[in-house]
């Protein structure tokens, strides 16, 4: 039997670990950490980092080499490819590392709840056969440190939230009769395509780290200085993480 503990370990900073995963990175068996290319190698040393500012005590901890995405569409297509490909993967650690069971811990951004594959692929496994009880411990999402940077509340009072990608930013528009939209795995600045006026757009890369990036204003004017800023801290990086929240002004 495995013991798969999927770890939400908020936005990069150790910090934002909960005492729970604390406890359950330290009463692990195994850590896998994921490689995603030498471009996105920073990723990887973040992991390594909050594992040695929480560990107190020797835990296993291995590396593997995250599978590709293909870029050729159909979207949906090719994502269920990549998450078998994934499952494959994680299969061949689990069975090199743990032949005999144990506690397995991943490090998921974010929370494991939110835009995020991991117990789609979780569920890969069991449906394969493998032995697996999985366990969620939760972290902070995304939303809440942008919403928590910015000093905002992430609705207005009494109304509802729709949180998209976007990519169905891009295909759909505006979500009918929404006030607050957030957008998250938008690497193609969506909203540009969108009406400029009346909209209001908080912007946020790097949440909680220290090159954190922060933009707020009216979509019109801070649009433009979003669509340079991504570039340019992409370019420096080899990597961004980012979200943002779009209001729609009531009349």
């Amino acid at each position: 039997m495995i013991d798969l503990h999927l770890i939400g370990i908020g936005t990069g900073n150790p910090d934002h670990l909960t005492l729970a995963a604390v406890k359950a990175l330290n009463q692990a068996d195994l850590i896998l950490l994921p490689r995603k290319g030498e471009l996105k190698s920073d990723l990887l040393d973040l992991r390594r980092a909050i594992c040695g500012a929480v560990l107190t005590q020797p835990v296993r901890i291995a590396e593997f080499d995250l599978p590709e995405r293909s870029p050729v569409p159909p979207y949906l297509e090719a994502v269920g490819d990549w998450h078998g490909a994934i499952a494959r993967v994680w299969a061949d650690q689990i069975v090199a590392h743990l032949p005999q069971g144990g506690k397995l811990a991943l490090l998921v951004w974010g929370d494991p709840s939110l835009y995020d594959s991991t117990l789609r692929i979780a569920g890969l496994l069991a449906e394969g056969g493998m032995a697996l009880r999985t366990q969620v411990v939760p972290g902070i999402t995304s939303i809440q440190a942008l919403t928590a940077a910015h000093c905002i509340p992430l609705n207005t009072l009494g109304s509802p939230v729709t949180i998209t990608t976007g990519r169905r930013l891009r295909e759909d528009g505006w979500p009918q009769g929404a006030e607050t939209v957030v957008v998250m795995l938008d690497g193609m600045c969506a909203f540009s395509a969108l009406p400029q006026e009346g909209l209001t757009i908080w912007w946020g890369a790097y949440l909680g780290m220290a090159h954190e990036a922060l933009v707020h204003g009216p979509l019109a004017t801070a649009g433009p200085q979003i669509v340079r800023h991504r570039a340019e801290l992409r370019a420096s990086h080899g990597w961004i993480m980012d979200v943002y929240l779009l209001r729609r002004a009531v009349s």
